[in-house]
């Protein structure tokens, strides 16, 4: 299974040329996608009505859904964060820390653009699809 942020449907959604989006059109219809709650919200609220909404939706509409953050979760991300400031780095945004603990408790492989994700990688083990 994996998880597909944000950075990498937005690159998929504007049409790039990237390694990632490469591996998302492989991955798409393989049925091996999880999509996560925060990350559906992070793609749509930047979609327009219209024909790019539609073509989100259907492709989103089979995928297997999941909540990223429960009430278990949240002290074990704050837990990471904390332990990742303890050694010097900074993670920009709270739901990348959401995402890369979940990613990591759960067992599941994280495909991402996003250089946040990277420490996670090197210093807590999150499993990164490549």
């Amino acid at each position: 299974m994996n998880l597909v942020d944000s950075s990498v449907w937005i690159d998929y959604f504007a049409a790039r040329d990237t390694r990632q989006v490469s591996i998302l059109s492989n991955l798409i219809t393989s049925d091996v996608i999880v999509l996560g709650d925060l990350i559906l919200v992070e793609v749509l609220q930047g979609m327009r009505a219209g024909p790019q909404l539609r073509l989100a939706q259907a492709i989103f509409s089979p995928l297997q859904r999941k909540a990223l953050c429960s009430p278990d979760l949240a002290p074990i991300a704050a837990d990471n964060y904390r332990l990742l400031r303890q050694r010097g780095f900074t993670v920009r945004g709270t739901i990348d820390v959401i995402i890369a603990t979940w990613c990591i408790e759960n067992k599941i492989a994280l495909l991402h653009s996003d250089r946040d994700f990277e420490v996670f990688e090197s210093e807590l083990g999150l499993v990164c699809t490549k």
